[in-house]
C-alpha cells in the first residue's frame, strides 16, 4: 500500500486568518521522510503554489485553480502521461479553457446580474490584498491566473444560484469556496485526483495506490467524495460542507493545520491497523 495525500491549502494546510502552516511543518517533514506525496490542490495560481512549494521544500505535483490543471515536476513520471504538454519546469494536464474565456462571459453577466460581485481581474492589487489579507507581492501573483476567476460575491443566495444556472448554461462551473466565488470551466479538484492518482497507480502497477484528501469548503466536496479517506477540516468561519461517504469522512475538532495533523494522524492510524484495506 502506497499513500498520496491531496490537501486543499486555504483553511486546511494554511491558518484560514494568517495563511501559517507551522503547526504542520513536523508532519510533512515526516510524510517526506517516509516518501508520501503530498499534492496541494488548491484555488491559488501556479505563481503562488510555486512560492509555497518552495518553501515548503515540496517536490510533488501539485494542483491549480479548483482542478483546472495538474502540473508535474518534468520528468516526474518515467513515461509522459497521455495529454500532457511541456512547459519550463512542468508537465502540465488541463482540464478546462483559459481564463480569458471566463472573463468574456463575466463581462456579460454583468449586465444579467448587476451589481452582484467584482472580480480579481476588475480590482487593483491593493483591493486585492485588502481582501485577502496578503501582501501586495502575494496579491499580484493571486490575479496573475490562468483558467479561472475568483469573484467577491455581493448579492444574495439566491441571486447566486440564479448566476450559477447562467453559467451552467454557458458550459461554466460556478463554486463557492472559503473566501470567494470561483467561475472556472468544468473542471473540479474530484477529476484532478482521479487523474492524478491514476498516473501514479500506471507508473507503479506494483503498489496499491490511497488517497488521502484533505478540504474545508464547498470547492473541496467533488476531492472529498473521490478520495479513498476523507478529512474535513473545522472552519471558524463556515460550517463543515457536507460530504456523501460517511464511513470514509473524519470531521476534525481542531481548525486550519491543526485540524490538518489531526486528520492526517487519523488515518495513519487507520491505515496502519489494517494496512491490506480489507
Amino acid at each position: 500500500m502506497q499513500l498520496v495525500i491531496i490537501t486543499d491549502l486555504d483553511g486546511s494546510l494554511l491558518d484560514h486568518h494568517s495563511y501559517s502552516y507551522a503547526a504542520a511543518v513536523p508532519r510533512l517533514a515526516e510524510l517526506a521522510a517516509a516518501e508520501v506525496p503530498v499534492v496541494l490542490c488548491t484555488s491559488k495560481t501556479l505563481a503562488e503554489v510555486a512560492e509555497l512549494r518552495d518553501e515548503l521544500g515540496n517536490q510533488s505535483p501539485f494542483i491549480v485553480e479548483n482542478g483546472a490543471a495538474v502540473y508535474l515536476p518534468r520528468d516526474y513520471f518515467a513515461q509522459l502521461p497521455p495529454g500532457c504538454v511541456r512547459r519550463g519546469d512542468y508537465d502540465v494536464f488541463e482540464f478546462c479553457p483559459p481564463r480569458s474565456h471566463w472573463l468574456g462571459l463575466l463581462e456579460q453577466a454583468k449586465q444579467a446580474f448587476p451589481n452582484a460581485f467584482d472580480h480579481f481581474a476588475a480590482m487593483s492589487v491593493a483591493r486585492v490584498a485588502e481582501l485577502t489579507g496578503l501582501s501586495l507581492a502575494q496579491a499580484e501573483r493571486a490575479r496573475d491566473r490562468g483558467y479561472g476567476e475568483p469573484l467577491q460575491w455581493l448579492a444574495s443566495d439566491e441571486v447566486l444560484q440564479e448566476f450559477t444556472r447562467w453559467f451552467a448554461e454557458r458550459g461554466a462551473r460556478v463554486l463557492r469556496g472559503g473566501r470567494f466565488v470561483h467561475v472556472a470551466g468544468q473542471s473540479d479538484k474530484g477529476r484532478a485526483l482521479r487523474w492524478l492518482v491514476s498516473c501514479y497507480q500506471q507508473a507503479q502497477p506494483q503498489r496499491q495506490w490511497v488517497s488521502l484528501a484533505l478540504g474545508d469548503s464547498h470547492n473541496d466536496v467533488d476531492m472529498l467524495e473521490q478520495a479513498d479517506c476523507a478529512v474535513v477540516i473545522r472552519s471558524p468561519s463556515h460550517a463543515p460542507p457536507t460530504v456523501s461517504g460517511s464511513d470514509n469522512v473524519y470531521v476534525t475538532r481542531g481548525y486550519g493545520p491543526e485540524g490538518w495533523v489531526e486528520g492526517v494522524d487519523y488515518w495513519l492510524a487507520q491505515l496502519a491497523a489494517n494496512p491490506t484495506g480489507e
